[in-house]
């Protein structure tokens, strides 16, 4: 055998030894740590935190020909006939978020997610959004929002549990206000007041 052949063969040895090292001490480090504390810093978390005040207006809207709105489970037609809570229905939104309530205000954002129909006694949504922003230095960064929204008090609070981008380990409040609504068509024009802790 060659010295070169030789030498070949001692560095595939060597990075094979090293392979199976190194796949050990993961397996070693996947068992044992499974959470491990981590310095804040690392995550921008050194940094003092702000309290934001957010508002915008969210358009609801279910008819003509490009709904942002849509209903995708019917609620079961012998609960429905009960009384006007619709309870069991569920809606997928992508609505637009403006800074005025005229729908042709500027766009700062879409609410993405669903509300769903979760009282059997009122009118009472169980809300998951997300308000995905695209306006300036919030541009690609969100706000979570998951609570309950009885739609017809004139003011509803649903809790911000969290966000990504500038947004990470975010936490505060939503207020929804009704702007309008036309009750035959369903659509509507909701007033959000968000005041979010971030970093």
């Amino acid at each position: 055998m060659s010295s070169k052949h030789f030498l070949t063969l001692f560095f595939f040895l060597l990075l094979s030894c090293n392979t199976l090292t190194s796949t050990s001490s993961s397996e070693n480090e996947e068992t044992f740590d499974f959470v491990r504390p981590i310095d804040r810093k690392l995550l921008g978390l050194n940094k003092k935190e702000k309290l934001s005040h957010f508002r915008f207006y969210w358009h609801d809207i279910l008819s003509g020909n490009n709904p942002t709105t849509i209903t995708i489970v019917q609620p079961p037609l012998k609960l429905h006939s009960t009384g006007l809570n619709a309870f069991g229905l569920v809606r997928m939104i992508d609505n637009p978020l403006t800074l005025g309530p005229e729908l042709s205000s500027k766009l700062v954002g879409r609410a993405q997610g669903f509300y769903a129909s979760a009282s059997q006694e009122e009118i009472g949504f169980l809300m998951t959004v997300n308000f995905a922003f695209i306006e300036g230095k919030y541009n690609g960064s969100t706000i979570t929002i998951l609570g309950r929204n009885p739609a017809l008090n004139k003011v509803r609070e649903m809790p911000v549990v969290g966000g990504s981008g500038l947004f990470r380990f975010a936490r505060g409040y939503a207020q929804a206000t009704t702007h309008w609504v036309d009750l035959k068509s369903g659509d509507a024009c909701i007033e959000y007041n968000l005041h979010v802790f971030h970093y």
